[in-house]
């Protein structure tokens, strides 16, 4: 797979955010899930689009509100009079890329839905269990600013997710390039394929397979123990968020042509890994936290 292709070509229709693409394309290779903290109206719904499309792969879109159930996501058993049975309904759950838009605008009981998909990659719907297609990627968002009538992540849930990340504003220059130019999402139509989804899932399963030294696993080990301790932390990193950080830093290694993993990539992915899974007990910022940590254990390094 030609990942300097997939990227350029995500890059036509998502301007100037080529970082983003990088660390979003390397959550989807993890095998985790990727949730966007974001005002609206910056990119999220146009670059999960584009990854669907220049992939290959099937999308949905969910656009969550408070009135949204479960079965509205899952599917839903409905009686079939010739058959005399019931037959289910498949939801939009059972695509290759769900986006999942403004997901705390939904109740816990509709959030908590999309557990076994995140952790599992199938569904229970009626006693029965389904299988997901592979690969499955969630795309979350959430409105950091706006909260008025919101069900905020609760900490299980947020654990779920491998990544956060934000786009923000465009620069300027890329802005007014956007402005004069025609509209993001209609440049998302004329995306081509560049891969394919049985060469994606062997690249998915062969990261999984990529050597992390116990050197580098007691870096992880480190950093989570340091915001564990850290005096203005209250709730500090899990082990399954050291998890989630070493396979995504299993992707990062295959996105540099490597087998293996670097310290450099624990230290580089631990802010966006790690920062949503930490509760401080003062104003200051778990990824400003986070941030002071790597830079003393990079200095030590």
């Amino acid at each position: 797979m030609d990942l300097e292709a997939v990227k350029s070509e995500i890059a036509k229709a998502l301007r100037g955010k080529d970082e983003v693409i990088d660390y979003s394309l390397i959550c989807f290779l993890s095998g985790g899930h990727l949730l966007f903290e974001d005002i609206p109206g910056v990119g999220k719904t146009t670059l999960a689009l584009s990854m669907a499309k220049v992939l290959g792969l099937s999308f949905a879109r969910v656009q969550f509100t408070s009135d949204l159930l479960p079965s509205d996501i899952l599917g839903v058993s409905v009686y079939d009079q010739s058959k005399k049975s019931f037959v289910f309904k498949k939801g939009p759950i059972f695509n290759n890329i769900l986006l999942a838009d403004e997901i705390n605008r939904s109740t816990p009981k509709t959030q908590s839905a999309l557990l076994e998909a995140m952790a599992e990659g199938r569904v229970s719907v009626d006693g029965i269990t389904y299988e997901l297609p592979r690969p499955f990627f969630l795309i979350a968002t959430q409105n950091p600013v706006e909260q008025y009538g919101t069900y905020p992540l609760p900490e299980t849930q947020l654990d779920r997710f491998s990544m956060r990340l934000r786009l923000g504003y465009p620069d300027e220059e890329t802005e007014a390039q956007i402005l004069i130019g025609e509209n993001p999402l209609e440049g998302v139509e004329k995306l081509k394929p560049i891969a394919k989804t049985q060469e994606l899932i062997s690249a998915i399963d062969r990261i999984k397979r990529f050597y992390v030294s116990p050197e580098v696993a007691r870096l992880a080990v480190s950093i989570a123990k340091a915001t564990r301790d850290h005096p203005e932390v209250l709730l500090g990193v899990s082990t399954r968020g050291l998890i989630h950080l070493i396979n995504c830093a299993k992707a990062m290694a295959y996105t540099r042509d490597r087998d293996f993993v670097v310290p450099e990539d624990i230290l580089e992915l631990a802010p966006f890994c790690l920062s949503h899974r930490i509760i401080t007990r003062v104003e200051r910022s778990a990824e400003a936290i986070l941030r002071d940590t790597v830079e003393k254990l990079r200095q030590r390094i």
